[in-house]
């Protein structure tokens, strides 16, 4: 873990990213050593809580939303086409995207307050 410590260190240094916080588990892969190189290059090291097995549970959340909804369906061609796909995703699921049912009824965000979501029929719904 600690190679590849270095590796994305430098990585970001040579690109010009300033991060201030990498936040991590308390996993044993990571010692000391993993973190004295982010603290090298002025990133703060935090750890999550002990004991709190449900705190990734949000992370990976999102991030097999992100696996499933957008890039599973996506040919990526390269970081930049990647960092674009990725934004539009994050605008469309923080903003278009319902996150609850009122009822049966799925609402966006963005959605006018006076619309009427209609389900697609089950008979018109086809697998290919």
């Amino acid at each position: 873990m600690v190679q590849v410590a270095r590796g994305l260190a430098s990585d970001l240094e040579e690109a010009g990213h300033r991060f201030r916080y990498l936040i991590r588990d308390r996993d044993a892969k990571f010692g000391t050593a993993f973190d004295a190189i982010f603290a090298s290059i002025g990133i703060q090291v935090v750890l999550t809580a002990p004991q709190t097995p449900r705190m990734n549970a949000f992370a990976e959340r999102w991030i097999g939303s992100v696996r499933r909804e957008c890039t599973d369906r996506i040919l990526v061609t390269r970081e930049r086409h990647l960092r674009h796909v990725l934004d539009v995703y994050v605008a469309h699921y923080n903003a278009g995207r319902s996150h609850q049912g009122d009822g049966m009824h799925l609402r966006a965000p963005d959605d006018a307050p006076n619309m009427i979501p209609f389900p697609a029929r089950i008979d018109t719904i086809r697998r290919r």
